[in-house]
């Protein structure tokens, strides 16, 4: 019998059965009554807010690095920019403009997104040239990303694991993990599979572990799970508090949360992909992802250059690991970069050997000890603008000034 005669229900079925399966459960069913009351919260949070200082990781005249709050949208951050950057004389409208004002702001650019409840690094670029760069970098994998979850399920047997799947939308509009094999697969919408590889390390287990430096999993890539099937996931097993750090490999919508559903260690709060909404008496609001560091070649200087956000609270509630945390030694590579601006600036503005000696004892300082505390990408901006504020007084004050200033961070 050809398909013309068969009835259309019969070969809707056959055409369904052409499709990939999904591996991953689909949405849970408190999932849609939560997401769409924590939708509502966040638009009325996003309206009110307004970037401050303390928000900056970095900024130079090209592009500026923020630590984006939890609960907002990224185009509200994107949107209070421009109050930022002029000082507070520019108040967001309907042009980030108010009327009469005349103020040149540069052309700011998304490089690139956080999900509503994820907070961290986020950078935003001052040129539509700068901005192409950015996304050229991501788009090509020459970006080295960092997360931190917490996630709640069965401890894991592994320390370090690499996992490698299918990604996609379902047939409702869901994303879904897949078979790895079923990549390149038409998908319904006419959207195909496509890769998705994170690799994942243990940070600690019930507040028991070590906050260490990012593992380079280049040199073991042993332990890897290629997705073939559905996991098989005790729902009765006991369930630990697991903090995790996260290295997406790929830049897949919800990667990061798909992925930790699948491995049965959901982040908390992530109602969406079968996190815990309640857990030891208290409710959840947003799911807890963070977005830890990015690491890249500055798409101007072509320095090396990572910027680091501050860990929210609920990654710190360990002690040593609020200690270990806070310790992580100043790199060299924004230091280098740091002489360069500021070199350049002292050119500009007369101040060329008054500074030399003060910029050389700084370098030197920060390359060799540990700073605690401070993050190296705060401490670069910090440093740089009160350095460029100081014009009138002598080498020497500018170090212990500068000295001071990041012992008291």
């Amino acid at each position: 019998m050809s398909n013309s005669t068969l009835p259309s229900s019969q070969i809707a079925s056959q055409t369904l059965q052409n499709y990939p399966t999904p591996l991953s459960p689909p949405l849970p069913s408190i999932s849609k009554e939560v997401e769409l009351a924590r939708a509502i919260s966040a638009s009325s949070k996003s309206s009110l807010f307004k970037l401050s200082s303390t928000d900056v990781l970095y900024e130079d005249e090209w592009l500026i690095a923020v630590n984006k709050p939890p609960g907002v949208y990224c185009e509200s951050v994107l949107a209070s920019a421009p109050c930022l950057l002029s000082g507070g004389s520019v108040e967001a409208g309907s042009d980030g403009l108010s009327e009469g004002t005349q103020v040149n702001l540069p052309e700011l650019h998304l490089a690139n997104r956080l999900d509503r409840d994820t907070s961290g690094v986020m950078i935003i670029t001052k040129s539509h040239k700068v901005a192409a760069k950015l996304v050229k970098a991501f788009t090509d994998h020459k970006i080295r990303k960092t997360y931190i979850a917490l996630c709640i399920g069965l401890a894991p047997k592994w320390k370090q694991i690499k996992i490698k799947s299918g990604h996609g939308r379902s047939k409702f509009g869901v994303w879904r993990v897949y078979a790895a094999s079923d990549v390149g697969r038409t998908l319904p919408g006419g959207s195909s599979v496509r890769d998705m590889v994170t690799s994942f390390e243990v940070l600690s287990v019930n507040g028991k572990g070590s906050f260490k430096e990012p593992s380079n999993f280049q040199k073991d890539e042993e332990n890897i799970i290629m997705v073939k099937e559905k996991a098989v996931i005790d729902d009765d097993a006991k369930k630990d508090e697991i903090l995790v750090r996260a290295f997406p490999q790929s830049g897949r919508t919800h990667q990061i949360r798909l992925h930790c559903q699948y491995l049965g260690i959901s982040i908390r709060g992530d109602v969406k992909y079968e996190g815990v909404y309640e857990w030891k008496g208290k409710t959840y609001e947003g799911h807890e992802l963070h977005a830890e560091s990015l690491s890249f070649e500055h798409p101007v200087t072509g320095c090396p250059v990572m910027f680091r956000a501050p860990l929210p609270f609920w990654a710190t509630q360990n002690e040593e690991l609020k200690v270990q945390a806070i310790s992580f030694k100043f790199q060299s590579q924004p230091v280098h970069y740091l002489r360069y601006r500021l070199l350049q600036w002292a050119k500009e503005n007369g101040k060329s050997e008054e500074l030399n000696t003060c910029i050389s004892r700084m370098c030197k300082l920060a390359l060799g000890r540990k700073f605690y505390g401070v993050y190296h990408s705060t401490l670069l901006y910090r440093a740089s603008m009160a350095l460029m504020s100081i014009v009138s007084i002598s080498g020497n004050a500018c170090h212990n000034h500068y000295y001071s200033m990041v012992m008291a961070k």
